[in-house]
């Protein structure tokens, strides 16, 4: 399931959003920066400042998660099956290792999102569509445009 294109958008993305739901259906999205492909079949999320995700996963184990290239706009929706991986489990510290890298123990952690993968969409900006004769060269030089100006306009 998860092929050279999908690990090279999760590769290129700072972040990823889930979303989560209540036993009650409530919704819940949360942008999450330390995750990474796990073997061929499952995507795993360090939980830092995640309660109300646990929460929802220990409710409904269905979740959803998304994540971009910013500034080539394509990306990927993945759905699936959710399990919070604790130190009580024995894949704990397998996992946490993978994990930690990124982290460089900046960011402690005492469980992780494991999602099994079930379904993959593709994400692809519209304008990929609306104007396809624009290269994605061109794309990626107006988005980094587009973000400088907004980023000028803050300061």
């Amino acid at each position: 399931m998860l092929n050279e294109k999908i690990r090279k958008s999760i590769n290129s993305s700072v972040l990823c959003w889930l979303a989560t739901s209540s036993s009650d259906n409530i919704p819940n999205v949360s942008p999450k920066e330390i995750f990474m492909a796990y073997r061929e079949d499952s995507i795993i999320i360090a939980n830092i400042a995640s309660p109300q995700s646990v929460k929802n996963i220990k409710e409904n184990q269905q979740v959803c998660i998304s994540f971009i290239d910013i500034f080539v706009q394509k990306g990927f929706q993945i759905k699936g099956i959710a399990e919070i991986v604790d130190r009580k489990n024995d894949d704990f510290e397998n996992i946490q290792k993978c994990l930690e890298e990124m982290t460089q123990g900046k960011y402690p952690f005492e469980s992780i999102t494991k999602i099994k993968i079930e379904k993959v969409k593709e994400i692809i900006a519209p304008s990929y569509i609306f104007y396809p004769e624009i290269s994605e060269e061109n794309k990626i030089a107006e988005a980094k445009k587009t973000y400088l100006e907004l980023a000028e306009n803050k300061s």
